[in-house]
């Protein structure tokens, strides 16, 4: 008998480790949703609690009893880590372990919202804002790191574009110059992390820190020179206008979310699936994944790892910069110093949280923006649980999915290191 029949059929008799994923996941579930039915269930009042279509009580609304519905929920996850700890149906286990936090969610909900209501356009809307300029900063850390450059720069990039939308913006009174000047200004911290980590080979979460604190000095000192002695002149952009697709917008919850927007939502939703796309069926995503796992085998086949890590790098940075606009162009209308205040470093957790994915990103992304989202609803309303708990969700959930608690969260194997060629 050959030696690879022999390992072929040591394989098929081992046996399977009991704590698999999967069982972990089960028991995860079991845990929280047994805690969420005892513990929700008995805090929540016993009122209706309303999730309306309108920004205020009287709309069309979904209403269930606060004590009732904790209770219900939470046993609703129990039975989704039950049937997760079973080993069963494993081709379903991202479906029912995304059932179960749904189940959690909606029990903890219950009991919040108990007596009160909470509007679910705002909620969804407030979540898509929030979450856009992480979905773009993730999807240029996903560009950079899928072929093996670490793109810690993603805050100085969102300072940059940020920056550079509100200059221009302002000076050119056109907020399409704005949004392509911020492009620019993510291109620039880009370029520089990708002479410094591919051409000089200096250590790339090195040059990612420096370079955001190259970002905040640059643009701290710009401002307070230009924008903060005549802001009429250097620090007014124009708004970038919401556009709505008649017909399509007046779909209840979902139509005024995603088509009554503006352009920079369309953009990062299309981005992710054309990035997603690209990956996974081009020739260009094929060597992009190669030089990220195994450069030196990709430079034997013909592949130029480093002008293509180069070229994707400073496309990413073309996405971060868009990012950054959302802060001037969108958000707030001026700059203001360090006004991305992290949210640089929050879309890099998304990255890692997503796996390094464009739809996993964007599921992250989304993640955390509703955890911001809900924390603003719950300090409003008088909640006594503190939006700091809520704040902190997104990294307690980033430190889980990277210890490997519910998986393993696998950066590409050639991601950091410098490639130099024999």
């Amino acid at each position: 008998m050959s030696t690879a029949t022999v390992e072929e059929l040591t394989e098929v008799a081992a046996p399977e480790p009991f704590w698999t994923r999967q069982r972990r996941l089960g028991l995860g579930l079991i845990i929280v949703g047994g805690l969420a039915a005892v513990l929700f269930g008995a805090l929540a009042p016993s009122e209706a609690a309303r999730f309306t279509l309108s920004e205020d009580a009287e709309g069309a609304a979904i209403s269930i009893n606060g004590q009732l519905g904790a209770i219900l929920f939470g046993v609703l996850t129990v039975v989704t880590g039950g049937v997760l700890f079973s080993g069963r149906a494993k081709q379903y286990q991202n479906l029912l372990l995304s059932l179960g936090i749904l189940s959690f969610v909606l029990s903890f909900l219950c009991w919040q919202v108990a007596g009160k209501f909470l509007p679910l356009v705002d909620t969804t809307s407030g979540t898509l804002q929030l979450a856009l300029p992480l979905i773009l900063g993730a999807l240029a850390g996903v560009l950079g790191e899928r072929s093996g450059v670490v793109n810690v720069a993603i805050e100085g990039q969102f300072l940059m574009g940020a920056f550079a939308g509100a200059l221009i913006g302002t000076m050119a009174g056109s907020v399409w110059a704005g949004l392509i000047s911020a492009a620019v200004g993510g291109v620039i911290i880009a370029a520089i992390l990708a002479v410094l980590s591919i051409r000089y080979l200096v250590d790339q979460v090195v040059v990612g820190m420096v370079l955001n604190l190259f970002a905040l000095g640059i643009t701290g000192f710009l401002y307070e020179r230009l924008m903060q002695t005549d802001a009429t002149s250097y620090n007014t952009p124009p708004q970038m206008p919401t556009w709505s697709i008649p017909g399509l917008s007046d779909i209840p919850v979902i139509g005024p979310v995603l088509f009554r927007a503006n352009l920079l939502v369309w953009v990062a939703l299309l981005l992710v699936v054309v990035i997603f796309f690209a990956l996974s069926r081009t020739r260009w995503g094929l060597r992009t994944r190669a030089v990220g796992e195994h450069p030196t085998a990709a430079d034997t086949v013909g592949v130029r790892v480093r002008g293509l890590r180069y070229m994707n790098v400073l496309l990413g940075g073309v996405v971060a910069g868009l990012g950054g606009a959302y802060f001037t162009l969108v958000a707030t209308g001026s700059f203001t110093k360090n006004m991305t205040a992290g949210a640089g470093f929050i879309a890099l957790a998304a990255l890692i949280f997503g796996r390094y994915s464009p739809i996993g990103a964007l599921g992250a992304a989304l993640f955390f923006g509703f955890a911001q989202k809900l924390a603003t609803y719950l300090s409003a309303v008088g909640s006594p649980v503190p939006s700091q708990f809520l704040n902190m969700l997104p990294y307690i959930a980033t430190i889980i999915a990277v210890a490997g608690l519910v998986g393993r969260v696998r950066a590409p194997a050639a991601d950091g290191l410098p490639y130099v060629k024999g």
